[in-house]
């Protein structure tokens, strides 16, 4: 029972007053002599009081909450200033220091400031108002702190007035990098823009986009907000709630507005990752009512609290979830703790912060560690002062070293050697023991070429005052029933990535990924965020990526679009595919098909010219134009069956250009030939007088032949230079691409066809007219066959070659060349090779001349001539045709008339002697 009274009062927060500032030395905290003075302006108190009193009137007010760790700060600066003092680094120069307690208060640095500006010496510390302060001589050279940001620009723009160095090793608003609003401003820390930046590399890596952010509602809070927000933006995280809280905590609504962030962080229940911008007392009041009301989130630490040792040593506060943060980089400082374990041996007359140290270990020292703690930050300054009469002095060696902040004390250590280094460089050629061997300013701009070595590196400003170190990635982790702060990584600030030092903390920091803190779900590969009516971008709905569109990483805001000329993409595709080459390959079976077709038309084509080559001088042969004509014939058509090849396999520029040429030409000097022999035959077997005539002069062989075959290859020539047919990329089906044969210009294409046509009419029709000449020889009635099959053929493939598309629509006019092809040759040569072959009995000189004979005796209808007369001699055939006139009793002066079968009465004079004999032999000798 009695334990418990006596944490009454220590957990009872009352009118907590520090020393009173009775005269300007008294308001020094901490100070020593040496030839050049360094100011330090630390807030070793966590606030300043604030008279209730009215009116109010200007006077510096107490402070209350005694901070250990800012308290470990002004000791590394003591100890960094007696190293310095101890070592050849200045030859001789000694240095002091004047340490001053801000309070976490601008009006009190302020006044801390005013006094670094008066005169050196001056016995009223007085500044003096000049125009140019270039050889004014202040009572300070440089200024180490402050502890806070905003703290930090208000000092710093007065202390720019002398152009007084201030570096500060704790402010990392990212405003102070401004050189011409904050000219003598530098510290040994990165600006918050760094820190800024790997809080939301820690957060997209760890899949969250959905966090709410706490601040202290102050130029530091607010900086780093729009620091955090500007790169929150660029890496796809969205800012659910942002929570300000007031910057002191003698601030009326400062309880309301916790209870109040609280309850907007129970409320966004999707929202698990906090980020939080605060002092540690503001987060040490913030925690308390987490745990209150069982709030268990990742909490984002700021480099102001991230390695705050007494916030980890709450009670239960490993029920507030996950705790990663972020601290500056540490160095060597086993020094720093063998000093603080003889500190207890330091004198404390000029020494107000471990005077007020010591009486605050005599009153706590025999509490738990956490109510230790609590108890010297809550004790009043009155029971301070009766419990430590009665209280024996104590020391606790464990106690400061487990508040040490590593971070913080090396930049602390950095500072003071960084502006020990500028002295010494000023110092290489005048005496400075004077205290104006040199001004502030001429000190500014020896800080700004410092180069300190630092565990083995060097370190410098850059150009905006800044030392860019990296960051230590901490995690407060339980171990032993007890929370931890470890290293878990570090965090390269040039390169803008996390480095591990072994695989269990990379473990660590991957479990991470295991909390869920987003607005929507997380768009897989595949699909795309929608945006919904929230204003966050953060909170969409997901949808697949169209067809011919992919995705291929999470959350993305858009599908890329596939080459579609290439590429396709089916819906919901991460990828895009490359699209499969059609062609009508050596290999498919249709095109097989087709060359076996072609391969047996050539035999055919080799088989009649063997076996009219072995009968040439049979009448068949002979009847069929000779040799030579039956040879230029069976060449066009091996050609046009060589054709079909081009049409076959990878498309080229050469096939396009050679299968159509080739076909085209080849087909029209088969046509023109065969259109010679129906010229021919008909010429031989008919007695119209003016048809005689009309094929008289039409029948010229030769010259016909070239002429038709001619016109062609003007057209083939003429397509060939000026639309020539090319390979072309048919995209027309999706997933495919077809390689065709563009054929350049379908006018072109259908002048070709249309001319092998108008010689196949003309050829039909010559054929039809003497379709009714000598069965056993005519070739006129197969040849009709012939270009009727040809007609029937290319008329079916216009509209069929017009409506189909792919890689078998050079088949289909193979087809059509094939049948064509096959039509004529097999009306054209087959009947005569069966003659040969089967019929030989007929295929005789005699039996040709009988069926010639036969045919004529018909045609002239003047007599009926049997087949014993036809060796008969011509009385014998005038005979028969006096009696034939003779019957018709209608001679008239030698003049006879006859009926051919079939036609109306003829009139004409009887024949004369020897004409039957005569005009037969023309026949056979025509044919």
């Amino acid at each position: 029972m009695a334990f418990v009274i006596f944490l009454i009062p220590c957990f009872v927060i009352s009118t907590d007053i520090a020393f009173s500032c009775q005269n300007a030395d008294d308001f020094v905290g901490a100070s020593a002599p040496g030839d050049i003075i360094i100011g330090g302006l630390f807030a070793v108190h966590s606030e300043m009081l604030h008279p209730e009193e009215d009116p109010i009137k200007p006077v510096i007010q107490n402070c209350a909450g005694f901070e250990i760790q800012v308290f470990l700060q002004t000791l590394a600066m003591i100890h960094a200033i007696e190293t310095i003092n101890n070592s050849t680094l200045l030859s001789g120069v000694t240095l002091g220091y004047e340490i001053y307690d801000t309070c976490a208060e601008v009006t009190k640095a302020m006044a801390s400031a005013l006094r670094f500006l008066s005169k050196f010496n001056s016995s009223e510390d007085a500044v003096e108002f000049k125009c140019n302060y270039s050889d004014y001589i202040p009572r300070v050279k440089a200024v180490t702190g402050a502890s806070y940001s905003e703290v930090s620009m208000a000092v710093s723009r007065l202390l720019a007035l002398q152009l007084i160095p201030q570096v500060s090793p704790a402010s990392s608003a990212e405003i102070l990098s401004d050189k011409i609003r904050f000219p003598s401003f530098f510290r040994t820390i990165p600006s918050d823009f760094h820190q800024t930046r790997a809080m939301t590399r820690l957060i997209y890596e760890s899949g969250w986009n959905w966090i709410g952010v706490i601040a202290t509602d102050d130029d530091n809070g607010r900086f780093a907000l729009e620091s955090f927000g500007v790169q929150a933006m660029a890496n796809n995280v969205c800012i659910a709630f942002k929570e300000m809280l007031p910057a002191y905590l003698s601030d009326s609504t400062f309880h309301t507005k916790v209870d109040h962030a609280i309850e907007k962080i129970v409320k966004e229940t999707r929202v698990n990752v906090i980020v939080v911008f605060m002092r540690q007392f503001h987060v040490l009041k913030l925690f308390k009512k987490a745990i209150e009301r069982n709030v268990k989130k990742v909490w984002i630490a700021s480099d102001n609290w991230s390695a705050a040792f007494k916030i980890s040593t709450i009670p239960n506060i490993r029920q507030l979830g996950t705790v990663v943060g972020f601290g500056f980089k540490s160095g060597d400082i086993s020094s720093f703790q063998e000093f603080l374990r003889n500190l207890h041996e330091k004198p404390t007359e000029n020494n107000k912060f471990l005077h007020e140290y010591i009486m605050l270990l005599s009153v706590c020292a025999y509490l738990e560690y956490h109510d230790f703690q609590t108890c010297i930050a809550n004790q009043s300054q009155d029971d301070l002062l009766e419990n430590a009469g009665s209280k024996p002095q104590i020391w606790r060696d464990d106690f400061l070293n487990a508040n040490i902040e590593q971070g913080f004390i090396h930049s602390t250590i950095l500072a003071v050697y960084a502006i020990a280094h500028a002295i010494k460089g000023r110092c290489k050629d005048r005496d400075c023991k004077d205290p104006s061997a040199f001004t502030p300013w001429e000190l500014l701009e020896e800080l700004k070429k410092v180069v300190v070595i630092d565990d083995d590196k060097e370190v410098k400003f850059d150009p905006n005052g800044d030392m860019s170190t990296s960051y230590d990635v901490l995690l407060w982790k339980e171990i032993d029933g007890h929370v931890e702060i470890t290293t878990m990584a570090e965090y390269d600030a040039e390169k803008g990535g996390f480095i591990f030092e072994d695989e269990e903390k990379k473990k660590d920091f991957l479990a991470l990924k295991k909390v869920q803190s987003t607005c929507s779900q997380h768009c897989r590969p595949g699909q795309v965020k929608k945006v919904t009516e929230s204003p966050h971008t953060c909170c969409y709905e997901c949808i697949y990526c169209p067809e011919n569109h992919y995705s291929n990483q999470t959350d993305m805001d858009y599908c890329y679009r596939c080459n579609n000329k290439t590429y396709w993409a089916p819906v919901n595709s991460t990828t895009c595919y490359r699209k499969t080459i059609y062609f009508l390959a050596w290999t498919d079976w249709f095109a097989i098909f087709l060359l076996l077709l072609s391969a047996f038309g050539v035999v055919v084509v080799l088989s009649i010219c063997i076996i009219f080559t072995k009968n040439l001088d049979t009448p068949v042969v002979k009847a069929s134009g000779g040799l030579i004509v039956c040879y230029i014939i069976l060449f066009s058509h091996f050609l046009i069956f060589l054709s079909t090849v081009f049409f076959i396999d990878v498309p080229t520029d050469f096939k396009c250009k050679t299968r159509q040429a080739l076909f085209g030409i080849s087909f029209t000097l088969c046509i023109s030939c065969i259109l010679i022999k129906s010229l021919k035959i008909l010429l031989a077997f008919s007695f119209d007088p003016k048809l005689q005539n009309f094929l008289k002069c039409m029948y010229k062989p030769i010259p016909a032949v070239v002429t038709c075959t001619g016109i062609q290859v003007i057209i083939c020539t003429f397509w060939l230079i000026f639309r020539t047919p090319f390979v072309n990329q048919n995209f027309s089906i999706p997933k495919a691409i077809i390689l065709e044969c563009n054929e350049g210009s379908i006018v072109a294409f259908g002048i070709m066809l249309g001319y092998i046509a108008a010689l196949a009419f003309i050829c039909f029709i010559f054929a039809f007219k003497g379709r009714k000449l000598p069965e056993n020889y005519n070739e006129a009635k197969f040849i009709t066959f012939g270009m009727l099959i040809y007609f029937i053929a290319w008329i079916v493939f216009i509209p069929v070659y017009a409506t189909t598309f792919g890689k078998y629509l050079p088949a289909v006019e193979i087809i059509v060349v094939l049948i064509s092809n096959y039509g004529i040759l097999c009306c054209t040569f087959l009947p005569k090779c069966y003659i040969i072959i089967y019929k030989q009995e007929t295929n005789t000189k005699s039996a040709f001349l009988k069926m010639v004979y036969t045919y004529s005796s018909k045609s002239a209808g003047s007599v009926a001539v049997s087949q014993a007369s036809l060796d008969s001699k011509s009385s014998s055939l005038r005979a028969t045709v006096t009696d034939s006139c003779k019957t018709e009793n209608d001679s008239v002066n030698g003049n006879c008339h006859f009926q051919v079968p079939g036609q109306p009465l003829i009139k004409g004079k009887v024949l004369p002697k020897n004409a039957a004999r005569t005009m037969i032999r023309k026949r056979v000798s025509s044919i």
